[in-house]
């Protein structure tokens, strides 16, 4: 008999590779699982967000400010800091 910890109970060695079997089958599973979340999600700059960003720089460059920006557009006002840092970083 094995003690085992994650369980709190006893189990044979053979019920504890069964247990083994079952979780690299679920491991294998979320894996896959987080390969193909991770292939469908957005681009770095989409054309949602480069749009988005174009809008931010047009109205900043107009001399609109962060609250301005952020009550006139839909974007909230972690991504206009955001953009602005990017801005910024392309202009150095």
């Amino acid at each position: 008999m094995y003690y085992n910890k994650f369980m709190g109970k006893k189990m044979t060695l053979e019920q504890a590779l069964k247990m083994i079997d079952e979780l690299e089958q679920e491991n294998a599973g979320l894996r896959e699982e987080l390969a193909n979340i991770k292939a469908r999600g957005r681009q770095a700059h989409d054309a949602k967000w480069t749009a988005s960003y174009n809008d931010f720089v047009a109205k900043y460059e107009d001399g609109m400010t962060i609250s301005e920006i952020v009550a006139d557009s839909t974007i909230s006002r972690r991504t206009a800091y955001r953009y602005l840092a990017y801005y910024k970083s392309l202009k150095d």
